[in-house]
């Protein structure tokens, strides 16, 4: 594979951070070259070594985030799966459930499956710059409400959700609060006592600058061990002369061999955000949002959706071109100016109906711990060249013709 040119300018980091501390890939390596054994499955030095570092990389996940006891932090391979294994494990037909209007498709696509089962759903709709009210949450409560899931930041516009005081409003009602940390997981300060939070489903990949293929839940204190029921059941390693699953934590979700390697690099990932702090993430993060909200605002013709506040969201920026493709843009970011973004509808297409983007979606940047004030002058230089170019009659001639024919051919 032909190494990334050096003029690269990552801003994708909402999904997936790169680079990622250099500790996380030799981890990786040291687990594949070094131990590589099955943790839990074996008794011989190797497979309690892996075991070892797994619980190890368990309890900087405890640590991190307020949670009690490192055996209810749950591996699995990534944040879907783990809100897939808590939706479909807790819901049941007659139960229902709210969710805000922002959400990923991650939470979006169990519920609506969940829906066509019995389940009954509410969808707490945001304001156009992805602003809740938590009276909104509590108004939408029903007697029969198991359930609150909500994403803690917008993968979309990067706005925060107001989760401290939706999970107080949960506990008073007898309701969990489940949330999904994809976006602030590494990134922003999250304790799940304080916060309110019973469930916490992460993603290791991102704020966690830990490998793909890891992620997890942590289940709070509140929730019983058997109170959500397995996506998936095998072997565990433990109770192997049972045909039943196990009924503890973690093994009661963790069947088949874990991703031991990948856990290895995440590890190394916590113990980088450990020795940095999240205060230093988040102010570092806050800054190079601001510098580029600042300057996207200074460009004819550029259009930014959200709060536009970095004080209330994340390092994610959704904006338009006025006169250019989603698409176009970003294919000229990356030819043109060797620029990293995504583009489109992001996984959330209810988030791009709620802030009046659907269906073409937005051009997103979003930068990590790794990117540079510089790195963001560069970024703005590029959006103002495009919009110029956007602005010329010639572009613009030709893309009225372009869009008569897509036109044409939507009918």
């Amino acid at each position: 594979m032909d190494k990334p040119l050096p003029n690269i300018i990552y801003l994708d980091n909402a999904a997936t951070s790169w680079p990622k501390p250099a500790g996380v890939a030799q981890a990786v390596a040291d687990f594949i070259n070094y131990l590589g054994a099955n943790p839990g499955r074996s008794g011989h030095r190797l497979s309690t070594a892996a075991a070892e570092l797994v619980y190890d990389t368990r309890s900087l996940l405890a640590e991190m985030f307020g949670a009690e006891d490192p055996l209810r932090v749950v591996f699995c391979k990534n944040v879907t799966e783990a809100l897939n294994t808590v939706l479909r494990g807790l819901l049941r037909p007659g139960d229902h459930v709210v969710t805000g209007s922002l959400e990923h498709n991650s939470v979006m696509r169990p519920l609506r499956a969940l829906e066509r089962q019995g389940v009954e759903l509410t969808a707490v709709p945001a304001s156009p710059a992805g602003l809740f009210r938590p009276s909104d949450f509590e108004r939408a409560l029903r007697p029969n409400t198991r359930l609150i899931v909500l994403n803690h930041a917008s993968n979309v516009v990067g706005t925060l959700a107001p989760v401290r005081e939706v999970g107080q409003i949960a506990r008073e009602h007898g309701v969990w609060l489940a949330v999904d940390a994809a976006q602030t997981a590494g990134v922003y300060p999250i304790h799940m006592p304080a916060d309110n939070i019973d469930i916490l489903c992460f993603t290791g990949h991102k704020g966690l600058l830990g490998p793909q293929g890891t992620g997890g839940f942590i289940l709070g204190e509140r929730v019983p061990d058997d109170a959500i029921e397995p996506l998936t059941r095998g072997g565990t390693g433990s109770r192997s002369e049972e045909e039943h699953q196990p009924d503890f934590l973690p093994d009661r979700f963790e069947s088949g061999t874990l991703n031991a390697a990948g856990i290895a690099g995440l590890k190394a990932g916590l113990e980088f955000l450990r020795r940095e702090g999240i205060a230093k993430v988040r102010a570092h993060e806050v800054a190079l949002t601001r510098r580029l909200l600042d300057g996207l605002r200074a460009i004819a013709g550029v259009q930014i959706y959200g709060t536009r506040d970095p004080a209330y969201q994340v390092a994610v920026v959704s904006f338009n071109i006025a006169g250019m493709y989603p698409s176009e843009a970003a294919l000229a970011l990356d030819e043109e100016f060797g620029i990293m973004c995504r583009v489109g509808l992001h996984c959330a297409p209810a988030a791009h109906r709620t802030i009046g983007t659907f269906p073409q979606g937005t051009i997103r940047f979003s930068p990590g711990y790794f990117n540079t004030p510089a790195e963001i002058d560069q970024a703005l230089e590029a959006v103002e060249a495009l919009a110029r170019r956007a602005h010329t009659p010639t572009y613009q001639v030709v893309n009225r013709e372009r869009s008569v024919y897509d036109d044409r051919e939507n009918r």
